[in-house]
């Protein structure tokens, strides 16, 4: 069997054609190469027909050279050469060098790539570095309002430590710190100190995230909380001229102070962004008696609302309002001139030891027209608030929740637990439910309320949806809503009797 051409080694000059067959041992002399010039590329149709190979069968006509794709070898100017067919014994044996030309040395083979490391993801490149030794901090203090300012302290790296792998560079780290002349000085609404002794506030420029905080007075701030200390884990504090809700926590590192700084005004409902259709309504309740429940998460401005809406009540239409708050909130203490002329008397009253059934009882002694209950987070503060709203007073409350349906579902659990019969507590709050509003808080650098809404008729001798679902314990309001709320936007009222 013969080769059709032989290893593409090395390209070799024209053999002369001789009949006698050179022998192993005795290689045929070459002729001495001529000066070497590069010759033109010969068109496809006047080139010459390649060699085929010397097989036993007739071989298969070749394709068209003018529809074969280039090769390597054909896209540069090169000589064109020709190689007779030669058994394997003879294009095996070696050529000698001074047959090469300076053009048939062969060509560098490119370097192998080297494989990749096993412990290395081509996904996601892994960094490794050195932890920084010293750091070079440059602060930039930039003034935000009159005695406060936010200080960004950049830190560099320039010190080794052992080798660690990390996802990502970690690049110059920044340190931001807000401060003040006064703690008073800035509206924040919660400020957090720590046992270490370091207060932090809400990074504005973020949804959650805490920044470091401050102030000239922050030791006498921390003297007056220890000292506001009553012996009970909430307590209301004054300092610099300012209220704050104080929770006191034990942790396992010391105690912690959680101090919410309340307005020094109850602000008026209308401007707290809330829908004006839904304000107008839940103001032209001020006549009616029930209960208007606030429900939402944890800090979401539901105990704002609430004491915004009494404050709209008593200026509005005048009357005796009672509070129990643990601690005491918004100022609503004092006299209201109402606008017809009326007066309106307002009276905060501070839990006592967990207490609120009592002070809620406490209030019907007084006869209120409005009741105001801080929070229900014990059975005996639903059962006694069901009550009242039953009895011909307009209770407000707040409970916290996810959802209105949630609201619901939640004070009758509530009161269930005060060894209330299900069925008498489905019946209280179905005669006794005026509306539910849940309240979130959304946005980042300015937060805006979002309200969802469901109202019952005023009249608790006329059967509604809302009604009917409570005592049917099926509490499922999303199409209520959705129409209430359409209608409440167009002007149109909820309810013929109303």
């Amino acid at each position: 069997m013969f080769l059709t051409k032989p290893p593409k080694l090395f390209r070799t000059t024209p053999v002369a054609d001789t009949t006698a067959t050179p022998t192993a041992t005795e290689p045929t002399p070459q002729p001495t190469p001529q000066a070497w010039s590069p010759a033109p590329i010969p068109q496809p149709a006047a080139a010459p027909a390649p060699a085929q190979p010397v097989v036993e069968t007739s071989p298969a006509p070749n394709p068209d050279p003018i529809t074969e794709p280039a090769t390597p070898e054909t896209s540069a100017p090169i000589a064109t050469k020709t190689t007779s067919a030669m058994p394997v014994e003879q294009a095996s044996q070696p050529i000698p060098q001074d047959t090469l030309a300076e053009a048939d040395l062969p060509t560098p083979a490119e370097p192998t790539p080297q494989p990749i490391p096993h412990n290395i993801n081509t996904d996601t490149e892994v960094v490794r570095y050195a932890r920084p030794k010293e750091a070079v901090a440059t602060t930039e203090p930039t003034e935000t309002i009159p005695g406060v300012s936010v200080t960004t302290s950049v830190q560099t790296s320039t010190q080794s430590m052992p080798d660690i792998d990390q996802p990502t560079d970690i690049g110059n780290r920044e340190k931001r710190i807000v401060r003040a002349r006064s703690v008073s000085s800035i509206p924040f609404a919660d400020l957090w100190y720590t046992p270490e002794k370091i207060a932090y506030i809400r990074d504005e420029s973020t949804k959650f995230a805490l920044i470091p905080f401050e102030a000239d007075d922050l030791k006498d701030f921390y003297k007056a909380l220890e000292q506001g200390y009553t012996g009970a884990s909430s307590y209301a504090l004054k300092f610099a001229g300012e209220s704050y809700r104080i929770e006191r926590i034990v942790t396992i590192t010391g105690v912690q102070y959680n101090c919410r700084k309340m307005p020094t005004k109850t602000p008026d409902i209308y401007t707290l962004g809330l829908p004006e259709p839904i304000v107008d309504y839940l103001v032209g309740l001020s006549q009616e008696a029930g209960l208007i429940l606030f429900g939402g998460p944890t800090g979401m401005g539901k105990t704002t609302t609430a004491s915004a809406l009494m404050r709209k009540y008593l200026e509005r239409d005048g009357g005796f309002m009672y509070t129990i708050e643990d601690p005491p909130e918004m100022p609503l203490d004092g006299l209201y001139h109402a606008a017809n002329g009326a007066l309106g008397l307002c009276k905060q009253c501070p839990v006592e030891n967990e207490r609120w059934s009592d002070g809620i009882k406490s209030a019907l002694r007084s006869r209120p027209r409005y009741i105001l209950v801080g929070e229900i987070r014990t059975p005996e503060t639903a059962s006694q608030v069901l009550r009242a709203a039953t009895s011909g007073h307009l209770v407000l409350s707040t409970i916290h929740a996810s959802s209105v349906e949630d609201s619901l579902n939640s004070i009758l659990k509530y009161a269930a637990g005060a060894g209330l019969a299900e069925s008498l507590v489905a019946d209280l709050l179905a005669r006794g439910i005026l509306a539910v509003v849940h309240q979130k808080l959304e946005g980042t650098e300015k937060l805006r309320p979002v309200l969802h809404t469901a109202f019952a008729n005023p009249n608790p001798l006329v059967a509604d949806q809302m009604r009917m679902s409570i005592r049917d314990g099926k509490i499922n309001l999303g199409t209520l809503m959705e129409a209430q709320t359409s209608k409440l936007f167009q002007g149109k009222p909820l309810f013929r009797e109303f």
